[in-house]
């Protein structure tokens, strides 16, 4: 995500730190990198998300900020491809999704202004994609307006500020060697209840907040650090930026505070459900 997308998928105007924080956001990479760096949380998180819907022929659902696919694979296994649109604002992502479903309406474009009728969908998620958001308010808000009357609404935010997210230890372990130093805690949604302020400030009803987790497997320390170089999201624009010496001291952190290999990351997400 470039600069531009980051005014269009981020998070509302805070204080100073939250403010380089969204600067820092980067999803203008390949499909591939973020696969490698959050796709395997992903995935199986959207398979748990997707379960909170009573999919079945003849519905129609949106994937919001489907990034490369893993939301929208499970949707258009539950759906057919022909029922579901996605948008994402980073091209490379779009792309992935369209070469990997081209029954798909995917296209570029932002949560905060959906270019669908209203009452287009029986439902519209966001997966991992509320503290991306420029307002998060306005996007939940766009995204009951293009959701039939009694449809799902239903987004998903990783518990970065209570330290269960996937990049926990690795932002533990940036504050420890740079203290200061922004993070993700401060992201819409990211915190216990503020999820389900927004889904009321939005508008929507019948609010039902629940936790999802997952559990990924790792065979070597270098299985999980590796990813974080690739330049994805923040933690990745963290790396990116730090000089050699800077690198590896906060990669020997990170090592230190992981167990020995083979490990296993629990990961959390906030998760609310609400009607249209």
């Amino acid at each position: 995500m470039t600069f531009r997308h980051q005014r269009m998928f981020g998070v509302r105007r805070g204080p100073p730190l939250v403010e380089a924080y969204i600067r820092m956001v980067t999803f203008d990479v390949a499909a591939g990198a973020y696969a490698r760096f959050m796709g395997r949380y992903s995935e199986p998180l959207a398979v748990q998300f997707a379960e909170l819907a009573d999919l079945g022929a003849g519905h129609r659902a949106l994937d919001v900020g489907c990034g490369p696919g893993a939301l929208t694979a499970r949707l258009v296994d539950a759906l057919g491809a022909g029922a579901v649109s996605a948008i994402d604002p980073s091209p490379s992502f779009v792309e992935a999704v369209k070469a990997r479903f081209p029954q798909v309406d995917a296209h570029c474009g932002v949560a905060e202004h959906l270019a669908f009728p209203v009452e287009s969908f029986d439902f519209a998620f966001a997966q991992l994609v509320v503290h991306f958001m420029t307002d998060p308010v306005s996007g939940l808000r766009e995204m009951a307006r293009v959701t039939r009357p009694g449809g799902l609404v239903a987004a998903c935010v990783w518990d970065h500020a209570g330290g269960r997210s996937p990049l926990t230890t690795f932002w533990r372990a940036v504050h420890d060697v740079t203290p200061g130093a922004p993070d993700q805690a401060e992201g819409a949604g990211a915190r216990e209840g503020h999820l389900a302020e927004l889904f009321e400030a939005a508008g929507l009803k019948n609010l039902q907040p629940t936790t999802l987790t997952v559990k990924v497997q790792f065979t070597t320390f270098a299985d999980w650090w590796e990813p974080f170089t690739l330049g994805v999201g923040p933690a990745g624009a963290h790396v990116t930026q730090l000089d050699e010496g800077q690198r590896d001291v906060l990669q020997a952190r990170c090592a230190q505070l992981l167990p020995t290999a083979p490990f296993a990351v629990a990961a959390s997400a906030w998760c609310v459900r609400a009607c249209a």
